[in-house]
């Protein structure tokens, strides 16, 4: 099963909560260290600041820095619902962060709320669906009754994804919600990276989707990170603009690692 071939993080919410700089999680590909006299490190330097530049007055940027076989290509994008100024605060930190968890790798992802970045110094990645490493959130709680709930879900993830791979939709996002219960709403939300064609954001989506009976059965929220799309549903306002009669709720996390 390809499932076993796969790295993922597993993240359960609690009564933790994270500073704001810190991601979501970031993924070191150990066997693309650096080697000495390589320029490669120097040309991460240079692409960084070129995405931080680009990314917040369109959410989304790629880029490369360098020459021959030390040419370095990144990607960043930003949650399509955000504003200007939490995509610009999250890439610098994105930015910032991913140099330190991972100084001496030519691969290296990043994942925020708010915000994805990316570099390697192939060029193959642009373009191509990525699922080939996993971060998930869920919550601890069940619903009580999953048959309807995960009906209701299915319903709307199938919504929203067509809205996310719509030619005019320009972003990759879809998102939406459904009235479970007078005292109870889903929320959902889904995005692909805008490199993708149509018909790669929905496998991704739908790869994704079908993981939530391995991770996150009947919980009653969840998130799925890959490099190439962002899946999130929760029982509760997570997106913008907000609900009238809600506020935002404020993520509470602990992280678990589990590499099977």
């Amino acid at each position: 099963m390809k499932l076993l071939h796969k790295l993922f993080l597993f993240l359960a919410l609690c009564i933790c909560s994270a500073e704001s700089a810190d991601p979501l999680g970031n993924f070191c590909n150990k066997d693309t260290e650096i080697s000495n006299g390589s320029k490669i490190s120097s040309n991460i330097d240079g692409l960084l600041p070129e995405l931080v530049l680009k990314t917040p007055s369109t959410g989304f940027a790629t880029a490369f820095n360098g020459n021959g076989k030390d040419r370095v290509y990144g990607l960043a994008q930003c949650r399509g619902d955000v504003s200007t100024e939490d995509c610009s605060r999250c890439v610098r930190d994105a930015a910032e962060q991913i140099r330190k968890r991972c100084p001496g790798e030519s691969d290296a992802r990043i994942w925020y709320d708010y915000c994805f970045l990316r570099y390697n110094n192939k060029s193959r990645f642009i373009g191509q669906v990525d699922t080939s490493f996993g971060i998930y959130y869920f919550n601890v709680e069940s619903v009580n009754d999953p048959d309807t709930f995960n009906e209701q879900l299915g319903a709307l993830m199938d919504q929203i994804k067509k809205e996310a791979v719509e030619a005019k939709n320009y972003d990759g996002l879809g998102k939406g919600e459904t009235r479970l219960s007078p005292f109870s709403t889903l929320y959902a939300l889904v995005q692909c990276t805008r490199d993708l064609s149509k018909l790669d954001c929905a496998q991704c989506v739908a790869i994704a989707v079908e993981n939530f009976p391995n991770f996150c059965e009947n919980r009653k929220g969840c998130r799925v990170l890959y490099s190439s799309c962002y899946v999130r549903y929760e029982l509760y306002p997570f997106f913008f603009p907000l609900d009238s009669n809600n506020t935002l709720a404020a993520d509470q996390t602990v992280k678990f690692v589990v590499i099977p």
